[in-house]
């Protein structure tokens, strides 16, 4: 199994100390995160997209491009991009460029994005959702599969024999399709022999189950054979499983809190964060063997490929964060990756 971090490049209050990090340290702290990620044997680095005042990066190829020119061997994708809102055409151009600065690395996670802000920014209807992501990662894929493209569609103008370069250095350029539980979405992904990223950021994520297995049962039918799934999902490691809550409670509830003054659910106590950290809840919190239980688990239940934590949330301190990323890759990661190793080779 492949394990790596991903990160938005929050900004937000330290509910601690009432202070409020740059955007310009921000994404200082963010670089030093991906080169240690790499120098600790993690296989992935997701950047998310975002257009809000509390996240410094809504331009994740930019960051990439630079993680690119800092390390040698960890693969680079956004986390993810928002197709609906995004020209498909600069997409591919970035990420191909991105793939060339890092020597084949570079990886797309196309969604459709849990915030609306880049909608009105960009100059869409909200009322296009669903329609403008399936008809931009249609003209997505035809940019992978051929360098001069002839394709029409209905938000987006024509293009006529028209060449995109350059082209990466994988062929094709990876690209996951990133779900937070929308079914025909999964049905879409597997139809089109694309590999899902299912999010799971709440609730117990064997709810989540049916959609790998729908992931899978279209991907048979429409011929594929068997893709990779990666689970993607909030979480922090710390040396003891109490020091874990205590980093990671007050900045998670900090979020939660304000995401929930934005869409209507009340602030996060305490149990229901000790509820979401145990066995069978969202969040990736603990010792690193309390977290090698919970991700064996978690393989039990979805039987995947990829994990992705999403580690330095909120305000999480940059040190704690950096001790997270270290724990991940050297006491989480090689006890992970020989079990569900093991547990291949005495299926096959």
């Amino acid at each position: 199994m492949e394990l790596g971090v991903y990160t938005f490049g929050d900004v937000v209050r330290d509910p601690r100390t009432g202070t409020t990090v740059s955007p310009r340290q921000r994404l200082a702290d963010l670089l030093e995160e991906v080169e240690l990620a790499e120098q600790v044997g993690l296989d992935v680095f997701g950047v998310g997209e975002h257009h809000r005042q509390d996240y410094a990066v809504s331009a994740p190829a930019v960051v990439l491009a630079a993680a690119a020119a800092r390390t040698e061997r960890i693969r680079l994708t956004s986390a993810v991009t928002v197709l609906s809102s995004e020209d498909p055409v600069r997409v591919f151009q970035q990420y191909a460029t991105i793939d060339l600065i890092s020597g084949g690395r570079a990886e797309v996670m196309a969604g459709r994005g849990s915030f609306i802000e880049s909608f009105p920014l960009f100059g869409y209807d909200l009322d296009d959702y669903d329609e403008l992501f399936a008809e931009k990662l249609e003209l997505l894929l035809e940019l992978r599969e051929r360098t001069r493209v002839t394709w029409s569609g209905r938000h987006r103008a024509a293009l006529v024999d028209q060449p995109v370069l350059p082209r990466p250095d994988q062929d094709p350029l990876p690209l996951w399709v990133a779900v937070g539980g929308n079914p025909q979405s999964v049905v879409r992904a597997g139809a089109l022999g694309l590999p899902l990223a299912l999010a799971i950021i709440g609730g117990e994520p064997a709810r989540f189950a049916p959609l790998a297995e729908l992931h899978r049962r279209a991907a048979a039918q429409y011929g594929h054979g068997p893709l990779p799934v990666s689970v993607n999902s909030m979480g922090f490691v710390a040396d003891t499983s109490q020091a874990a809550d205590d980093v990671f409670y007050p900045t998670y509830a900090e979020v939660m809190d304000a995401l929930g003054r934005e869409r209507g659910w009340g602030p996060m106590s305490r149990d229901q964060f000790a509820g979401l950290t145990g066995l069978h809840g969202a969040l990736v919190v603990g010792s690193p063997q309390q977290v090698v239980e919970k991700l064996l688990f978690q393989h039990e239940v979805f039987g995947h490929q990829r994990f992705l934590m999403q580690t330095s949330m909120g305000a999480v301190p940059h040190a704690e964060a950096m001790r997270s990323i270290e724990l991940l890759g050297t006491e989480v990661a090689p006890v992970v990756r020989a079990e569900v190793a093991g547990r291949t080779a005495a299926t096959a």
